[in-house]
């Protein structure tokens, strides 16, 4: 909105001419975001403490786990409005990448919302089944594909990291593609949330590292330079990774330990569902491996558990999955577990920014 209405301006009053600057919108954009969360949370959780709207702990997890029972959730709730919000504001709204972007983060979130209402309404940990989660999930990736390669004629080209001029075309099994990308990143992200601030910062680095490949693949010379294809749209997801990286640090602000509010499933749904979208949207699907190599773990453990526990009858590679349950039964604190997964995080999130020298 500020692209539209103040950026005009620049004929008469030369200041407003920062507004066609995607840098200066991103800075912006994100620090905006940051203080949406900041000041709208203290009200959400307020909220949900009045309601009696807490976290329903599940029983199989660790026994210490008990005490985080009853801690507000659906924090995803603030992270998702104040995104939209930003996004509204900084974004120009002409771009159909931005508004694909926010329609997958509702989307998902929606589904997560349901899921997590479910819970609080039960007063069990039993909200959609799997496979209720799972169809509502493809309905969206499928509304994105068909608007994204349907409607907008985007390439169903593969670029295959670490190589220039290595190109796979899938034609309409992209569609298969990108339910893998978008549901495996998407439930990564749920799976990863289970200690006060672990999925939150490797989701800020991946925000990060998208940014970069946005940016890049946006602007005709870098991409060229850096031997990235060239996406007319993709400058302006660079200002959206922003804002959700700014969200989710105001929302970090409230979720690191002793956590005050949980994002839940409608925040980590909708979270890894954009996710996984911007990654299809600026051709960079297989950088998610590298640049959210902790979700890829611990979505990874689960697989492993639940397939060695089925073919051995009973026994398990893990203490208990997700990965981070693991290391808690090993010992590790709380803490020492989340930072040390955020230190990984940082690491391969720089990897993957390397990638754009290695070609």
């Amino acid at each position: 909105m500020f692209y539209h209405l103040l950026y005009p301006l620049s004929e008469w009053i030369s200041v407003f001419n920062v507004f066609k600057y995607i840098t200066f919108r991103m800075i912006y954009g994100s620090i905006f975001a940051f203080l949406l969360v900041y000041f709208l949370m203290p009200r959400f959780i307020k909220f949900m403490k009045e309601k009696q709207f807490g976290q329903v702990v599940r029983e199989e997890g660790p026994s210490h786990h008990m005490v985080k029972t009853g801690t507000p959730t659906m924090g995803g709730v603030v992270i998702i409005l104040s995104v939209v919000i930003s996004s509204l504001l900084w974004c120009n709204l002409t771009n159909p990448f931005v508004w694909l972007a926010l329609f997958v983060l509702l989307f998902f979130g929606l589904v997560g919302f349901v899921d997590d209402y479910l819970k609080i309404k039960r007063g069990k940990n039993l909200g959609l089944t799997g496979k209720q989660k799972l169809l509502l999930q493809a309905l969206g990736v499928l509304i994105f594909y068909l608007f994204l390669f349907e409607v907008l004629g985007f390439s169903t080209t593969l670029n295959l990291p670490f190589f220039k001029k290595v190109v796979l075309d899938l034609g309409i099994f992209y569609l298969v593609f990108s339910l893998l990308v978008m549901l495996g990143s998407s439930n990564a992200v749920n799976l990863t949330d289970g200690l006060d601030g672990l999925a939150i910062v490797p989701f800020c680095v991946v925000a990060g590292v998208y940014l970069v490949f946005a940016y890049v693949s946006g602007h005709v010379k870098f991409s060229q330079y850096l031997f990235l294809p060239y996406i007319p749209y993709a400058g302006e997801l660079a200002i959206v990774c922003a804002i959700l990286g700014g969200a989710g640090l105001g929302f970090l602000w409230y979720n690191s330990h002793p956590a005050e509010v949980f994002m839940g499933d409608v925040g980590a749904l909708g979270l890894g569902g954009v996710m996984g979208a911007i990654a299809i949207m600026v051709k960079q699907e297989f950088m998610l491996l590298l640049a959210g190599a902790i979700f890829v773990a611990e979505a990874l453990s689960v697989i492993l558990q639940v397939g060695y526990f089925k073919l051995t009858g009973g026994k398990r590679i893990f203490k208990m999955a997700p990965l981070h349950h693991h290391f808690e039964l090993l010992g590790w604190k709380e803490n020492k577990v989340v930072v040390r997964f955020w230190i990984i995080s940082v690491i391969f999130g720089l990897l993957a920014l390397s990638t754009l020298k290695i070609r």
